[in-house]
């Protein structure tokens, strides 16, 4: 039985063989999922990467910085 999963973005059937896209059906479907990533539409879940909202955390435990 041949393996043909569907698009993640459009639900299609994809090609998997010979497929320079896959997971995807198509360049379209995959340029739209880049896009919803650079959009920040998907994220994952974990501690964030957003620096301090106090001001602090640079641990340089008072150490001048030139």
């Amino acid at each position: 039985m041949e393996f043909t999963p569907r698009c993640p973005t459009c639900r299609a059937l994809v090609r998997w063989e010979g497929n320079p896209d896959r997971p995807f059906c198509s360049e379209r479907c995959r340029m739209s999922d880049l896009g919803a990533w650079v959009m920040e539409e998907y994220r994952i879940a974990g501690a964030s990467s957003e620096p301090d909202v106090d001001g602090g955390g640079d641990d340089l435990d008072g150490e001048e910085v030139e």
